[in-house]
This record gives structure tokens, C-alpha cells and sequence, in this order.
């Protein structure tokens, strides 16, 4: 799975890590089982482009590229704590299940009783309640894969190092932290449960656990805390598992957890563009191709209308164009390790290919392009200068960079009718530190052909004069420099057009898109980054930016993005993205 590891390489997560060490070693000395009650079922998708990758020794995970032909990945030096933590956790098993001929099949067994051999006793870093979780799940969907043609020796190795690891599964769930990494340990530890021969005691506790977690965890809309939408299609896709799971052992999952897919399934459809990707805010990505559509029809769940706001996002719709808006407040602080300052950002895909983009996660590319990846600057809105609209600080004593000062007022209202899709939203990030608050308008024409934008910067009450007045003394009354910035994907052909008066956007598909703006702003193209999961480098891309200062008391800006008159309604665009580049 994608989802984040506890963080357990700070101070204050060092004990658990100490219990998690003596429970993996105590689980050793358990009655290993002996095989499966039933016949599991592979249900993980994998990247077949990814496994040839592997068979060949290309090992790419969180953003390193090492290559080591001929190598298991435990003989590898992990660059980075996310690098090893991805390799213990096995999901790269779906990858070469995905080849499935027999260089896959070795190395996947090679592999798997090498790490039995090495950390089988309780000893490593694959010893966490998440990472054990997202291993259970993958060495029972692919068993048939990885015990066709073994001796018994190795079958019972197998079993035994599966029963120890739910043993400490078991001992150890309720240390995951809450959310994704839970939701991954229970999963698993329902999977083991079910399928394998005595231990079956453990699985009705954890059915329980992640009832009681869909409950706690899932609101009433079907959003988590963290808003992120990869994370939430993450969770959605772990429970259609343990659905799946207890209906195949002939058990009814629970009604919370039925319940959970019920919410989740209408907030994450809305979350997808009208290419299938899900939009990119709070640390998620896009999602791996065709794993939202497998869960959404695994879950049995029927489509059915969202009104208003989908986890704080607000989705525009027409024809083939989609606009999703973060228009809610960031997630409250606790939650906020992976999240971002991109209040009223958006995002915009014509058919099957984005337009305006968000950077995105620099997560895998270190700790620099982390930080650079969730400030406003980064995202598709209003920034001014200097300033994101909530600030980043360490918090907790363990040097997590949390979301703090964030606004404190946001809103939106969206409106549908014969002239399209409208929404007004607004928030005031910025009236702590300038007295400013943003508001943003977008109307979605009937075609779905143009998207018209306002942004307006503006001073509420006497209070934001004084402090927009002292601000203005700081910059020495030359003024607030501000700019809306509009990343552009790095399949987009951008050129300034009419000179200077617009930018024309050329797609893939043969698309024309045409950029312009009221004058009252600078424009320009600029460099700009997309930072996408597994790639060993952030892509190159280009933004257009509207610069301005702000003198006055309010001060706006309108500008739209419309299809070319040429460019006819309907496209035919056969062309997939790469399964997985590598640079």
C-alpha cells in the first residue's frame, strides 16, 4: 500500500519500536500454523512494467532508483528509511505476480525465504504493525505464486513465519497510529486470521477493531481527517478486501464496516478527474491506475449523486472538463503531518488529460522537496509573497512539520444551473499576517468549454485595515506582492500568445486551450515542478503566473481558460500515460 509509516524513527516512537522487537521475537516461540483453512484469493493489482523492472534489478522505491542485477533487495544499502520500509513491506510481490512467468516466480521466492531466512526470528525494520499488515495481505494473495514447485521445508517455513507474524499482529495493532497504518494492520491481520489454520481466534477481535475504526475514523460524509484522496481510496480498497475476505470465509461483515464503504465510495468518485485520476491535494497522489475502479466495483456499492462538498473538495463538472477545489480548512493539526497549505487550489482535466495540475508530494524526494511541495506557492491559487496561506512548524518535540495558523474562516457555496457550474469560496489565511482575505470565483460554462475565474484579495473589517496598514509600513509602501500561479501537467505545451495577452495550451490530444487575463497583473510562464510518485527526479513543468501588488484596501483579478474554437467537442484520445518512467 501507499499509505505513510508511522513515524518511528523519532525519539518519542522509540519504545514502541523496543515493544515491537520483543513482541516479533516473543511471536517466535508460537505453534506455527499449518496451512490455509481456504483457497485465498489474489486481489492487490501490480504494475507488470514495474516487475520487469525488478526482474532485471532495477529496484525503484520512494523516489531511489538502485541497480543491482542479480541482487535481493535485503542485500541492498536502503538509502532511506521510506526506501526500506517500502522493500519489507512486500508490495512489490504484486509487481512480479503481475508478470507471473518464471523469473518472476524466482525471484519472488528467492526474495520472500530470503527475508523468512534474515528477519523471520523477529529481527529488522519490517517488524511494525503496518508493515507486517501490508505483508500478511500480499504473501496470502499471491500463496499459490510463491509455493508452486517448493519443497515442504520451505512450505512449512512459509507457514510458520506467517502464523509468528500474525501472533505479533495481534500483540501489537493497537500501537499503529490511527488512520491508514491501522486500517493496514487490522486488514491484515483479518486476512491471516481467516485464512489460516489455527488462527482463527485472531480474526473476529480485529473485525471488531476495525468496526469500531470505520466508526471513529470515517465521518458521516465518508471523509478522514488527513483529507488526502489517495489515502481515503487507500482505506476504501483495504475494507472491500476485509469484505471480501469474510464473505469468502462465509461471514457477513459487520454493518460499520458496510456502512464505512457506503459514505466512502460517493466522496471518492467525486474526487476523480474525468481521467480516472484522483485529484491531487494533502500529500496523495493520482493513485495507481485501475485500483480505484477494482475497489469501486468490489465494494458493490451503487452510484449515487454527492451534494455539496466531498471531504472539503468541491467538484465542477461538465461535459468532459473537471474542476476539483480544495475548499475547506486544512486538516486540524494532528492530522496535518502530510498535509498542505493549497486552501482554494484546484485542479482541471479535459478528458483524459490534466491541464492544471498541483506540484503534488515531494514526499519521495526528500526532505527539501517535501517542505517546497506543500506551501502555497506550490498549488493552483493565490499566494502572496513569501507567505502560504497556513504555516508550517515542528511540533510534538519529534520534528514533524505540522500545519499550524491555519485559516480560520473558509467557505464555499456552489450553484448549478442553465449557465453551468459556479462556486464561491473564500478564506482568511492571510489576515493574521496582512489583514487580507481571499476569496475565489469559478464558473464552469454549460460545454464545460470555459472555466472563468475571479480572485479577489480584500480587507473585512477595521482590524484587517490596521493590520493591512502595518504590513504596508513592513514593505515600505511599495505595496503587497502577490501572484496566482497555475501549474501546468509537463504534458502541457505552454506559449505566451498575443503578445503577452494570453498563453496558449496545447494538449496531448490535440486539445487547444487558450489562457487570458484582464490586464490588471504581470503575466508570465515560469519553471515549475510535477512531483509524482515513482520517479527517481521531479518532472519538469511550467506555470503561468499573474503578479500584482496590492495598494489599496481590496484589489481583484479575473481571468479564464477556454478551449479554442477550433479545437472540436469531442476528441479521440487513445494515448495511456507510461506504466512507470524512470527518470
Amino acid at each position: 500500500m501507499a499509505g505513510a509509516p508511522p513515524e518511528t524513527t523519532s525519539p518519542r516512537h522509540r519504545p514502541g519500536r523496543r515493544m515491537d522487537r520483543l513482541h516479533a521475537r516473543l511471536s517466535t516461540l508460537a505453534r506455527p500454523a499449518t496451512g490455509f483453512v481456504s483457497q485465498p484469493e489474489p486481489r492487490t493489482i501490480g504494475s507488470y512494467a514495474r516487475g520487469r523492472q525488478l526482474i532485471a534489478g532495477n529496484f525503484l522505491f520512494a523516489g531511489d532508483l538502485l541497480a543491482a542485477p542479480q541482487t535481493a533487495p535485503w542485500d541492498l544499502a536502503h538509502p532511506s528509511a521510506e526506501f526500506e520500509n517500502e522493500v519489507h513491506g512486500f508490495a512489490w510481490l504484486d509487481d512480479l505476480a503481475a508478470v507471473g512467468d518464471g523469473p518472476a516466480r524466482t525471484r519472488a521466492q528467492d526474495w520472500t525465504w530470503a527475508w523468512i531466512e534474515r528477519y523471520g526470528r523477529g529481527r529488522g525494520p519490517g517488524w511494525t504493525p503496518d508493515l507486517t499488515g501490508r505483508r500478511l495481505i500480499r504473501w496470502i494473495n499471491h500463496a499459490l505464486f510463491l509455493l508452486n514447485g517448493q519443497e515442504s521445508a520451505a512450505s512449512e517455513a512459509y507457514f510458520r513465519s506467517l502464523a509468528q507474524q500474525t501472533i505479533f499482529l495481534s500483540r501489537r495493532w493497537k500501537s499503529a497510529l490511527p488512520g491508514l497504518t491501522r486500517f493496514e494492520a487490522l486488514t491484515g491481520l483479518i486476512y491471516s486470521g481467516l485464512a489460516l489454520s489455527g488462527m482463527g481466534r485472531y480474526a473476529g477481535p480485529a473485525v471488531k477493531a476495525l468496526s469500531r475504526a470505520c466508526e471513529s475514523e470515517i465521518d458521516s460524509g465518508g471523509a478522514i481527517p488527513t483529507r488526502n484522496p489517495e489515502e481515503l481510496m487507500e482505506v476504501f480498497t483495504l475494507l472491500t478486501w476485509a469484505a471480501a475476505a469474510l464473505s469468502e470465509a462465509g461471514q457477513v461483515a459487520p454493518r460499520p464496516i458496510g456502512e464505512a464503504l457506503e459514505r466512502i465510495a460517493p466522496t471518492i468518485r467525486a474526487l476523480r478527474h474525468a481521467d480516472g485520476g484522483l485529484a491531487r491535494f494533502h500529500g496523495g497522489g493520482r493513485g495507481a491506475e485501475g485500483r480505484l475502479d477494482h475497489a469501486l466495483a468490489a465494494s458493490g456499492v451503487r452510484p449515487h449523486a454527492l451534494t455539496g462538498l466531498a471531504m472539503g473538495y468541491a467538484r465542477l463538472s461538465v461535459g468532459r472538463t473537471t474542476v476539483i477545489v480544495d475548499a475547506a480548512a486544512p486538516p486540524a493539526v494532528a492530522a496535518s503531518a502530510n498535509a498542505h497549505a493549497s486552501t482554494l487550489a484546484f485542479e482541471l482535466t479535459s478528458g483524459r488529460r490534466p491541464l492544471v495540475v498541483n506540484c503534488g508530494s515531494g514526499r519521495s524526494f526528500g526532505s527539501d522537496w517535501r517542505r517546497a511541495g506543500r506551501a502555497t506557492q506550490s498549488h493552483s491559487t493565490l499566494a502572496i509573497e513569501r507567505f502560504s496561506s497556513s504555516r508550517l512548524a515542528p511540533r510534538e518535540g519529534n520534528g514533524r512539520m505540522l500545519l499550524v495558523d491555519r485559516p480560520g474562516d473558509v467557505g464555499a457555496r456552489q450553484t448549478v444551473g442553465p449557465a453551468g457550474v459556479s462556486l464561491v469560496a473564500w478564506h482568511d489565511g492571510y489576515r493574521a499576517t496582512h489583514g487580507l482575505t481571499h476569496s475565489r470565483s469559478l464558473d464552469l460554462g454549460p460545454d464545460g468549454r470555459a472555466l472563468a475565474g475571479e480572485d479577489i484579495l480584500a480587507t473585512v473589517t477595521e482590524a484587517d485595515r490596521k493590520q493591512f496598514d502595518r504590513a504596508m509600513d513592513r514593505a515600505r509602501l511599495a505595496g503587497i506582492a502577490f501572484a496566482l500561479h497555475f501549474h501546468l501537467h509537463p504534458d502541457v505545451d505552454a506559449a505566451i500568445d498575443m503578445g503577452g495577452a494570453a498563453v496558449s495550451l496545447a494538449l496531448k490530444s490535440g486539445e487547444i486551450w487558450v489562457f487570458r487575463h484582464d490586464g490588471t497583473a504581470e503575466l508570465s510562464l515560469a519553471p515549475s515542478v510535477y512531483l509524482e510518485k515513482g520517479r527517481v527526479k521531479p518532472r519538469s513543468a511550467q506555470q503561468i503566473i499573474l503578479s500584482a501588488r496590492m495598494m489599496e484596501y481590496a484589489g481583484q483579478i479575473t481571468w479564464s481558460l477556454a478551449k479554442a474554437q477550433e479545437t472540436p467537442q469531442a476528441v479521440r484520445d487513445l494515448v495511456r500515460y507510461d506504466d512507470l518512467p524512470m527518470d
